[in-house]
């Protein structure tokens, strides 16, 4: 099973005005969506997602009293403002409605994206990535595909956004390097891992309550290839998915270097494939204090 480690830091919200205990992932339900932003160096990018986000957010509650919802901004070790930045929307709409998560050190996406997961109260996660290249309204998009899969085993689904219909567009804008990376990479995940999803890597995706429980207290990899990890775990947990396009623009900035991401993603893989074949990692769930 993976290791995990809460430091003692990281089990508080931080506000305007100080501190707040963190809920568990194993409590009821008490808000309709939990949006989990992973954050590491955001500064100048968090602002216009969480300008779209809440936007949209806020309208919805609006029509409908009866929506409630919570934003986690995760800041992963971050060495700019990004925290600074996040607790001004917490400050701005409330410290109930905007969560604000500094890590003790950089955990990588998917160690920051787990951490929300295991913060939250909603009945729906919604994991969205922080450059807001995902448009935030199509969360209706991806909610549809959720509803779409009922009735959910053991209340277990998972809806993922996919930018597989803007392939040709995006070849065309890339380099030939940076197009056979992609291809390579597509191939691995499908010949190692998850065959039936063609966009594994979209940070636009949205899980019910259990199976954000029991697909993340499962997950081993903490950096680019959690995504890939999380289905292949939810395959093997037979967790219903549905793949659902989204609207997507490139945003400039980001984290991901071209040939040595690529690499770390590809050894990654060989290791979920292996170590899940092998027995070194197991599927059996627990609960994390």
């Amino acid at each position: 099973m993976p290791a995990f480690q809460r430091h003692q830091e990281e089990k508080f919200f931080v506000t305007a005005a100080g501190k707040e205990p963190v809920p568990s992932i194993y409590d009821p339900a008490a808000r309709e969506l939990s949006v989990v932003v992973p954050s590491y160096n955001e500064e100048d990018r968090l602002p216009l997602m969480m300008d779209e986000a809440l936007d949209y957010l806020e309208k919805r509650q609006k029509q409908d009293p009866s929506f409630t919802y919570e934003v986690i901004v995760v800041d992963d070790g971050s060495k700019d403002q990004t925290k600074e930045v996040a607790l001004k929307y917490s400050k701005k709409y409330g410290s109930d409605k905007v969560r604000v998560l500094p890590l003790v050190k950089n955990r990588g996406k998917g160690g920051a994206v787990r951490m929300g997961v295991f913060s939250s109260r909603g009945e729906k996660i919604l994991m969205a990535d922080a450059d807001g290249a995902t448009k935030f309204p199509d969360i209706e998009k991806v909610e549809e595909g959720l509803k779409n899969l009922q009735p959910w085993p053991n209340g277990m689904a998972i809806s993922c956004g996919s930018r597989a219909h803007l392939e040709k567009d995006s070849i065309a804008k890339r380099s030939y390097f940076r197009t056979l990376l992609m291809y390579g990479f597509h191939f691995l995940v499908w010949f190692l891992c998850v065959k039936e999803i063609r966009d594994t890597q979209c940070g636009f995706k949205l899980l019910t309550r259990k199976a954000a429980e029991k697909t993340f207290t499962a997950l081993h990899i903490e950096r680019w290839a959690f995504d890939v990890e999380l289905l292949y775990i939810a395959q093997r947990l037979k967790i219903p998915i549905a793949e659902v396009a989204v609207n997507w623009t490139e945003i400039e900035g980001s984290k991901l270097v071209p040939f040595w991401s690529w690499l770390q993603m590809g050894r990654d893989l060989l290791f979920i494939r292996l170590r899940y074949m092998t027995g070194a990692w197991k599927l059996e769930t627990r609960k994390y204090n």
